[in-house]
Protein backbone atom coordinates (compact mmCIF):
# COMPACT_ATOMS: atom_id res chain seq x y z
CA UNK A 1 0.00 0.00 0.00
CA UNK A 2 1.35 3.47 -0.97
CA UNK A 3 1.08 6.42 0.82
CA UNK A 4 0.48 10.11 -0.62
CA UNK A 5 1.98 12.42 0.82
CA UNK A 6 0.52 16.27 0.37
CA UNK A 7 2.70 19.24 -0.85
CA UNK A 8 2.80 22.65 1.42
CA UNK A 9 0.94 24.75 -1.54
CA UNK A 10 -1.92 25.20 0.99
CA UNK A 11 0.17 26.54 3.59
CA UNK A 12 1.49 29.17 1.35
CA UNK A 13 0.15 32.97 1.55
CA UNK A 14 0.29 35.09 -0.99
CA UNK A 15 1.66 38.22 -0.64
CA UNK A 16 1.02 41.28 -3.16
CA UNK A 17 3.63 43.51 -4.35
CA UNK A 18 4.51 46.82 -2.74
CA UNK A 19 3.86 48.48 -5.60
CA UNK A 20 -0.04 47.59 -5.77
CA UNK A 21 -0.69 48.61 -1.80
CA UNK A 22 0.63 52.14 -2.65
CA UNK A 23 -1.71 52.23 -5.08
CA UNK A 24 -4.82 51.95 -3.07
CA UNK A 25 -3.42 54.20 -0.41
CA UNK A 26 -3.21 57.43 -2.36
CA UNK A 27 -6.46 56.17 -4.09
CA UNK A 28 -7.65 55.65 -0.29
CA UNK A 29 -6.47 59.18 0.18
CA UNK A 30 -8.03 61.50 -2.88
CA UNK A 31 -11.44 59.96 -2.17
CA UNK A 32 -11.44 61.14 1.09
CA UNK A 33 -10.24 64.56 0.26
CA UNK A 34 -12.43 64.84 -2.49
CA UNK A 35 -15.58 63.62 0.06
CA UNK A 36 -13.86 67.04 2.77
CA UNK A 37 -14.20 69.47 -0.66
CA UNK A 38 -17.28 68.48 -1.15
CA UNK A 39 -19.06 68.46 2.44
CA UNK A 40 -16.96 71.74 2.50
CA UNK A 41 -19.28 73.16 -0.37
CA UNK A 42 -21.92 71.66 0.40
CA UNK A 43 -22.17 72.83 4.37
CA UNK A 44 -23.46 76.40 3.55
CA UNK A 45 -25.93 75.21 1.06
CA UNK A 46 -27.49 73.04 4.05
CA UNK A 47 -26.78 75.37 6.83
CA UNK A 48 -29.18 77.81 4.51
CA UNK A 49 -31.62 75.03 3.74
CA UNK A 50 -32.00 73.99 7.15
CA UNK A 51 -32.83 77.74 8.29
CA UNK A 52 -35.21 78.71 5.06
CA UNK A 53 -38.76 78.29 5.73
CA UNK A 54 -39.69 77.76 2.08
CA UNK A 55 -37.47 77.06 -1.69
CA UNK A 56 -38.49 78.86 -4.68
CA UNK A 57 -36.90 78.78 -8.12
CA UNK A 58 -34.97 81.76 -9.02
CA UNK A 59 -36.63 81.57 -12.61
CA UNK A 60 -39.81 82.52 -10.40
CA UNK A 61 -38.84 86.14 -9.39
CA UNK A 62 -37.78 88.95 -10.42
CA UNK A 63 -34.66 91.42 -8.70
CA UNK A 64 -34.00 94.78 -9.00
CA UNK A 65 -31.30 96.55 -7.15
CA UNK A 66 -31.34 99.97 -5.11
CA UNK A 67 -30.19 102.69 -6.98
CA UNK A 68 -29.72 106.52 -5.78
CA UNK A 69 -30.26 109.19 -8.32
CA UNK A 70 -32.98 111.52 -9.43
CA UNK A 71 -36.74 110.63 -8.97
CA UNK A 72 -39.72 111.98 -10.47
CA UNK A 73 -43.20 111.13 -9.55
CA UNK A 74 -45.86 110.99 -12.58
CA UNK A 75 -48.95 109.82 -13.55
CA UNK A 76 -49.78 108.24 -17.29
CA UNK A 77 -53.28 108.79 -18.74
CA UNK A 78 -54.67 108.69 -21.89
CA UNK A 79 -56.28 112.12 -23.47
CA UNK A 80 -58.46 112.63 -26.16
CA UNK A 81 -57.50 115.66 -28.50
CA UNK A 82 -59.78 118.29 -28.50
CA UNK A 83 -59.95 122.04 -29.90
CA UNK A 84 -59.08 124.55 -28.12
CA UNK A 85 -60.85 127.26 -29.95
CA UNK A 86 -64.59 125.89 -30.78
CA UNK A 87 -67.13 129.11 -30.57
CA UNK A 88 -70.64 128.91 -31.30
CA UNK A 89 -72.53 131.01 -33.68
CA UNK A 90 -75.60 132.56 -32.15
CA UNK A 91 -78.70 134.50 -33.82
CA UNK A 92 -78.49 138.41 -33.14
CA UNK A 93 -82.10 139.25 -32.76
CA UNK A 94 -85.32 137.31 -34.02
CA UNK A 95 -85.59 136.51 -37.91
CA UNK A 96 -85.35 133.89 -40.57
CA UNK A 97 -81.96 132.27 -41.21
CA UNK A 98 -80.63 131.14 -44.20
CA UNK A 99 -77.28 129.15 -44.24
CA UNK A 100 -75.09 129.30 -46.86
CA UNK A 101 -73.10 126.10 -45.84
CA UNK A 102 -73.42 123.17 -44.23
CA UNK A 103 -71.58 120.90 -41.63
CA UNK A 104 -68.39 119.74 -42.83
CA UNK A 105 -67.34 122.77 -44.86
CA UNK A 106 -64.23 124.39 -44.84
CA UNK A 107 -64.39 128.19 -44.27
CA UNK A 108 -62.20 131.15 -43.46
CA UNK A 109 -62.62 133.43 -41.11
CA UNK A 110 -64.83 136.15 -42.25
CA UNK A 111 -66.77 133.88 -44.65
CA UNK A 112 -70.09 134.35 -45.00
CA UNK A 113 -71.97 131.65 -43.25
CA UNK A 114 -75.88 132.30 -42.82
CA UNK A 115 -77.72 135.23 -43.12
CA UNK A 116 -81.02 136.12 -40.91
CA UNK A 117 -83.97 138.52 -42.12
CA UNK A 118 -85.10 140.31 -39.35
CA UNK A 119 -87.93 143.09 -40.59
CA UNK A 120 -88.45 144.54 -37.40
CA UNK A 121 -84.77 145.38 -36.77
CA UNK A 122 -84.40 146.82 -40.03
CA UNK A 123 -87.49 149.16 -39.89
CA UNK A 124 -85.83 150.03 -36.66
CA UNK A 125 -82.79 151.19 -37.80
CA UNK A 126 -83.95 153.05 -40.29
CA UNK A 127 -86.60 155.09 -38.10
CA UNK A 128 -84.05 156.02 -35.82
CA UNK A 129 -81.74 156.62 -38.81
CA UNK A 130 -84.10 159.34 -39.96
CA UNK A 131 -84.51 160.83 -36.07
CA UNK A 132 -80.56 161.41 -36.34
CA UNK A 133 -80.89 163.03 -39.78
CA UNK A 134 -83.45 165.77 -38.21
CA UNK A 135 -81.47 166.26 -35.16
CA UNK A 136 -79.00 167.07 -37.69
CA UNK A 137 -80.81 169.39 -39.37
CA UNK A 138 -82.38 171.15 -36.04
CA UNK A 139 -78.53 171.51 -34.83
CA UNK A 140 -77.71 173.31 -38.07
CA UNK A 141 -80.73 175.41 -37.65
CA UNK A 142 -80.07 176.52 -34.23
CA UNK A 143 -76.29 177.11 -35.68
CA UNK A 144 -77.98 179.92 -37.93
CA UNK A 145 -80.60 181.09 -35.37
CA UNK A 146 -77.32 181.63 -33.25
CA UNK A 147 -75.39 183.51 -35.66
CA UNK A 148 -78.74 185.79 -36.48
CA UNK A 149 -79.38 186.69 -33.09
CA UNK A 150 -76.05 187.69 -32.56
CA UNK A 151 -76.09 190.29 -35.25
CA UNK A 152 -78.88 191.69 -33.49
CA UNK A 153 -77.53 191.65 -29.97
CA UNK A 154 -74.55 193.61 -31.74
CA UNK A 155 -76.22 195.88 -34.07
CA UNK A 156 -78.36 196.79 -30.39
CA UNK A 157 -74.73 197.06 -28.53
CA UNK A 158 -73.09 199.41 -31.81
CA UNK A 159 -76.13 201.37 -31.96
CA UNK A 160 -75.80 201.71 -28.16
CA UNK A 161 -72.50 202.68 -27.89
CA UNK A 162 -73.10 205.25 -30.26
CA UNK A 163 -75.49 207.02 -28.43
CA UNK A 164 -73.26 206.16 -25.59
CA UNK A 165 -70.68 208.64 -28.03
CA UNK A 166 -73.11 211.29 -29.06
CA UNK A 167 -74.21 211.72 -24.86
CA UNK A 168 -70.81 212.26 -23.93
CA UNK A 169 -70.07 214.64 -26.70
CA UNK A 170 -73.31 216.39 -25.61
CA UNK A 171 -71.99 216.16 -21.51
CA UNK A 172 -68.36 218.06 -22.77
CA UNK A 173 -70.26 220.63 -24.70
CA UNK A 174 -72.81 221.28 -21.63
CA UNK A 175 -69.87 220.87 -19.20
CA UNK A 176 -67.92 224.16 -21.34
CA UNK A 177 -70.67 226.46 -21.44
CA UNK A 178 -71.63 226.05 -18.18
CA UNK A 179 -68.14 227.23 -17.27
CA UNK A 180 -68.32 229.97 -19.81
CA UNK A 181 -72.23 230.91 -18.25
CA UNK A 182 -73.32 230.38 -22.12
CA UNK A 183 -76.08 227.84 -20.81
CA UNK A 184 -78.57 227.68 -18.17
CA UNK A 185 -78.43 224.53 -15.15
CA UNK A 186 -81.15 222.81 -16.59
CA UNK A 187 -79.47 222.42 -19.75
CA UNK A 188 -76.82 221.20 -18.28
CA UNK A 189 -78.80 218.90 -16.02
CA UNK A 190 -80.49 217.25 -19.18
CA UNK A 191 -76.85 216.89 -20.75
CA UNK A 192 -75.99 214.42 -17.78
CA UNK A 193 -78.97 213.21 -17.73
CA UNK A 194 -78.86 211.86 -21.31
CA UNK A 195 -75.31 210.47 -20.74
CA UNK A 196 -75.98 208.41 -17.80
CA UNK A 197 -79.21 207.12 -20.03
CA UNK A 198 -76.97 206.46 -23.06
CA UNK A 199 -74.54 204.71 -20.56
CA UNK A 200 -77.50 202.26 -19.42
CA UNK A 201 -78.61 201.40 -22.18
CA UNK A 202 -75.01 200.37 -23.52
CA UNK A 203 -74.51 198.67 -20.47
CA UNK A 204 -77.86 196.48 -20.77
CA UNK A 205 -77.36 195.64 -24.54
CA UNK A 206 -74.18 194.27 -23.82
CA UNK A 207 -75.08 192.43 -21.15
CA UNK A 208 -78.46 191.25 -23.19
CA UNK A 209 -75.98 189.97 -26.11
CA UNK A 210 -74.21 188.32 -23.58
CA UNK A 211 -77.12 186.13 -22.35
CA UNK A 212 -78.44 185.92 -25.64
CA UNK A 213 -75.24 184.05 -26.23
CA UNK A 214 -75.54 181.81 -23.70
CA UNK A 215 -78.55 180.81 -24.19
CA UNK A 216 -77.97 180.05 -27.24
CA UNK A 217 -75.06 178.41 -26.73
CA UNK A 218 -77.18 175.83 -24.50
CA UNK A 219 -79.68 175.50 -26.73
CA UNK A 220 -76.47 174.19 -29.64
CA UNK A 221 -74.92 172.09 -26.87
CA UNK A 222 -78.42 170.78 -26.00
CA UNK A 223 -78.80 169.57 -29.47
CA UNK A 224 -75.35 168.43 -29.89
CA UNK A 225 -76.04 165.77 -26.95
CA UNK A 226 -79.17 165.00 -28.82
CA UNK A 227 -77.85 164.04 -31.90
CA UNK A 228 -74.54 162.35 -30.21
CA UNK A 229 -76.59 160.21 -28.42
CA UNK A 230 -78.53 159.52 -31.16
CA UNK A 231 -75.77 158.85 -33.24
CA UNK A 232 -74.42 156.13 -30.84
CA UNK A 233 -78.04 154.28 -31.00
CA UNK A 234 -77.80 154.23 -34.88
CA UNK A 235 -74.32 153.11 -34.47
CA UNK A 236 -75.68 150.04 -32.37
CA UNK A 237 -78.25 149.47 -34.77
CA UNK A 238 -76.21 149.41 -37.70
CA UNK A 239 -73.56 147.20 -36.29
CA UNK A 240 -76.77 144.70 -35.52
CA UNK A 241 -78.14 145.15 -38.79
CA UNK A 242 -74.89 143.89 -40.20
CA UNK A 243 -74.60 141.32 -37.64
CA UNK A 244 -77.85 139.37 -39.44
CA UNK A 245 -74.95 138.67 -41.73
CA UNK A 246 -73.56 135.89 -39.77
CA UNK A 247 -69.58 135.47 -40.68
CA UNK A 248 -66.93 132.64 -39.56
CA UNK A 249 -64.72 133.92 -36.36
CA UNK A 250 -61.86 131.70 -37.55
CA UNK A 251 -60.33 129.16 -39.84
CA UNK A 252 -61.91 126.11 -39.34
CA UNK A 253 -64.34 123.72 -40.35
CA UNK A 254 -68.13 124.20 -39.86
CA UNK A 255 -69.09 121.23 -37.04
CA UNK A 256 -72.62 120.60 -36.40
CA UNK A 257 -75.85 122.39 -37.21
CA UNK A 258 -78.24 123.60 -34.41
CA UNK A 259 -81.09 124.63 -36.67
CA UNK A 260 -82.36 124.10 -40.01
CA UNK A 261 -82.66 126.24 -42.84
CA UNK A 262 -85.34 128.76 -43.42
CA UNK A 263 -86.47 128.59 -39.47
CA UNK A 264 -87.55 131.23 -37.41
CA UNK A 265 -85.19 131.62 -34.56
CA UNK A 266 -85.45 133.94 -30.75
CA UNK A 267 -82.62 136.06 -30.30
CA UNK A 268 -79.42 134.71 -28.77
CA UNK A 269 -80.47 131.18 -30.12
CA UNK A 270 -77.41 128.30 -31.10
CA UNK A 271 -77.03 128.29 -35.19
CA UNK A 272 -73.77 125.92 -35.84
CA UNK A 273 -70.54 125.65 -34.64
CA UNK A 274 -66.99 125.99 -36.06
CA UNK A 275 -64.34 124.04 -34.95
CA UNK A 276 -60.56 126.04 -35.45
CA UNK A 277 -58.54 122.27 -36.33
CA UNK A 278 -55.16 124.50 -36.31
CA UNK A 279 -55.05 124.95 -32.23
CA UNK A 280 -55.39 121.60 -30.00
CA UNK A 281 -55.66 120.63 -26.41
CA UNK A 282 -55.89 117.51 -24.77
CA UNK A 283 -58.26 116.60 -22.39
CA UNK A 284 -57.27 114.17 -19.89
CA UNK A 285 -59.55 111.91 -17.28
CA UNK A 286 -57.20 112.12 -13.69
CA UNK A 287 -57.75 108.90 -11.21
CA UNK A 288 -59.66 110.59 -7.92
CA UNK A 289 -56.99 109.11 -5.94
CA UNK A 290 -54.44 112.05 -7.94
CA UNK A 291 -56.68 114.97 -7.41
CA UNK A 292 -54.83 117.10 -4.10
CA UNK A 293 -51.82 116.00 -6.40
CA UNK A 294 -53.02 118.20 -9.21
CA UNK A 295 -52.22 122.32 -9.62
CA UNK A 296 -52.45 124.71 -12.94
CA UNK A 297 -49.44 124.84 -14.58
CA UNK A 298 -47.83 121.21 -13.70
CA UNK A 299 -45.16 120.07 -17.09
CA UNK A 300 -47.03 117.10 -18.99
CA UNK A 301 -45.18 114.96 -21.42
CA UNK A 302 -47.60 113.89 -24.62
CA UNK A 303 -46.42 111.11 -26.74
CA UNK A 304 -47.19 111.21 -30.30
CA UNK A 305 -45.83 109.17 -33.17
CA UNK A 306 -43.07 107.86 -30.75
CA UNK A 307 -41.82 111.86 -30.10
CA UNK A 308 -42.91 113.74 -26.66
CA UNK A 309 -43.84 117.39 -26.74
CA UNK A 310 -43.74 119.61 -24.31
CA UNK A 311 -47.40 120.85 -22.32
CA UNK A 312 -48.69 121.94 -19.56
CA UNK A 313 -51.99 121.35 -17.21
CA UNK A 314 -54.24 124.48 -17.87
CA UNK A 315 -57.40 123.59 -16.58
CA UNK A 316 -59.15 121.36 -13.84
CA UNK A 317 -62.49 120.42 -13.21
CA UNK A 318 -63.67 121.28 -9.92
CA UNK A 319 -66.22 118.34 -9.66
CA UNK A 320 -65.56 114.45 -9.62
CA UNK A 321 -67.38 112.75 -12.11
CA UNK A 322 -67.26 108.53 -12.17
CA UNK A 323 -64.02 108.59 -9.70
CA UNK A 324 -61.88 110.73 -12.15
CA UNK A 325 -61.14 114.74 -12.58
CA UNK A 326 -61.07 115.72 -15.98
CA UNK A 327 -57.88 118.23 -16.97
CA UNK A 328 -57.05 120.50 -20.00
CA UNK A 329 -53.58 119.96 -21.72
CA UNK A 330 -52.42 122.75 -23.79
CA UNK A 331 -49.19 122.43 -25.90
CA UNK A 332 -46.06 125.02 -25.08
CA UNK A 333 -43.69 124.94 -27.83
CA UNK A 334 -44.39 122.78 -30.65
CA UNK A 335 -47.73 121.28 -31.84
CA UNK A 336 -47.89 118.07 -33.45
CA UNK A 337 -48.85 117.55 -37.17
CA UNK A 338 -51.38 115.77 -38.40
CA UNK A 339 -53.73 116.05 -35.11
CA UNK A 340 -57.63 115.22 -35.61
CA UNK A 341 -60.30 115.71 -33.03
CA UNK A 342 -61.12 113.34 -30.60
CA UNK A 343 -57.69 111.06 -31.55
CA UNK A 344 -55.83 109.24 -28.60
CA UNK A 345 -52.86 110.42 -27.40
CA UNK A 346 -50.58 109.22 -24.16
CA UNK A 347 -49.56 111.77 -21.71
CA UNK A 348 -48.02 111.79 -18.81
CA UNK A 349 -48.63 114.48 -15.78
CA UNK A 350 -45.16 115.35 -14.08
CA UNK A 351 -45.98 115.59 -10.20
CA UNK A 352 -42.99 115.76 -8.58
CA UNK A 353 -39.15 115.93 -8.78
CA UNK A 354 -36.52 115.27 -6.79
CA UNK A 355 -32.54 114.71 -6.51
CA UNK A 356 -30.47 112.35 -4.82
CA UNK A 357 -33.29 109.67 -4.18
CA UNK A 358 -32.84 106.22 -2.94
CA UNK A 359 -35.30 104.37 -5.19
CA UNK A 360 -35.81 100.89 -7.00
CA UNK A 361 -38.08 99.59 -9.88
CA UNK A 362 -41.32 99.26 -8.81
CA UNK A 363 -43.30 95.59 -8.84
CA UNK A 364 -45.74 93.97 -7.74
CA UNK A 365 -44.11 93.29 -4.39
CA UNK A 366 -45.82 96.50 -3.40
CA UNK A 367 -49.35 94.65 -3.42
CA UNK A 368 -48.48 91.74 -1.63
CA UNK A 369 -46.60 93.20 1.30
CA UNK A 370 -48.79 96.60 0.91
CA UNK A 371 -45.02 98.49 1.10
CA UNK A 372 -44.62 97.76 4.37
CA UNK A 373 -41.89 94.77 3.90
CA UNK A 374 -39.34 93.88 1.09
CA UNK A 375 -37.36 90.44 0.56
CA UNK A 376 -33.48 91.42 -0.04
CA UNK A 377 -30.98 88.68 -1.12
CA UNK A 378 -28.14 88.02 0.64
CA UNK A 379 -26.44 84.41 -0.22
CA UNK A 380 -29.54 82.97 -2.51
CA UNK A 381 -31.53 83.29 0.72
CA UNK A 382 -34.39 86.16 0.53
CA UNK A 383 -34.85 87.96 3.70
CA UNK A 384 -37.58 89.42 5.13
CA UNK A 385 -37.07 92.91 5.89
CA UNK A 386 -39.32 96.20 7.15
CA UNK A 387 -39.07 99.20 4.78
CA UNK A 388 -40.87 102.59 4.50
CA UNK A 389 -41.67 103.86 0.98
CA UNK A 390 -42.21 107.24 0.15
CA UNK A 391 -43.72 109.11 -3.06
CA UNK A 392 -44.31 106.96 -6.27
CA UNK A 393 -44.38 106.86 -10.10
CA UNK A 394 -45.10 105.06 -13.08
CA UNK A 395 -41.45 102.82 -12.80
CA UNK A 396 -39.78 103.62 -10.02
CA UNK A 397 -40.57 104.08 -5.48
CA UNK A 398 -38.87 106.05 -3.15
CA UNK A 399 -37.37 104.11 -0.53
CA UNK A 400 -37.05 105.80 3.03
CA UNK A 401 -35.96 103.02 5.59
CA UNK A 402 -35.11 99.71 5.77
CA UNK A 403 -32.80 99.21 2.45
CA UNK A 404 -29.48 100.72 0.95
CA UNK A 405 -28.07 101.38 -2.45
CA UNK A 406 -26.85 98.16 -4.08
CA UNK A 407 -28.58 96.17 -1.72
CA UNK A 408 -30.91 93.04 -4.13
CA UNK A 409 -34.87 92.86 -3.78
CA UNK A 410 -37.45 90.57 -5.32
CA UNK A 411 -39.82 92.68 -7.12
CA UNK A 412 -42.34 90.58 -8.39
CA UNK A 413 -45.25 88.83 -6.82
CA UNK A 414 -44.30 87.47 -3.62
CA UNK A 415 -47.46 85.80 -2.53
CA UNK A 416 -45.97 82.34 -3.33
CA UNK A 417 -43.58 82.93 -0.35
CA UNK A 418 -46.41 83.15 2.01
CA UNK A 419 -44.88 85.20 4.56
CA UNK A 420 -41.93 83.51 5.57
CA UNK A 421 -39.25 84.91 6.93
CA UNK A 422 -36.63 83.39 4.81
CA UNK A 423 -37.01 82.23 1.31
CA UNK A 424 -34.09 80.09 -0.24
CA UNK A 425 -33.96 80.85 -4.23
CA UNK A 426 -32.59 77.89 -5.95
Amino acid sequence: MTMKIKDTSDQDISIAPQKNKSKRLLFISVTITVIILLLWQVAPAASRWSQAQKSVSLERVRIATITRGDFTRDISVLGRVVAAVKPTVYSPADGTISLEVEAGHEVKKGQILAKLESPELTNQFFQQQAILERLKSSLARQKIQTKKQQLIDQKAVDLANVKLTTAKREKRRSDLGYEKNVINQIDFEKAQDDLENASLLYKHAVQDAELNSESLNFESKSISLDLQQQALYVTELQRQVDGLTITSPVNGIVGNLSTDNKTFLTKNQPILMVVDLSNFEVEIDIPESYADDLAIGMAVDVSFEQQRFSARLVTISPEILNNQVTGRVRFTKETPGKLRQNQRLSTQIILEHKSDVLQVKRGQFLDSSGGKFAYKIENGIAQKTPISIGARSLSHIELLSGLKENDQIIISNTDLFNSAQQVLLN
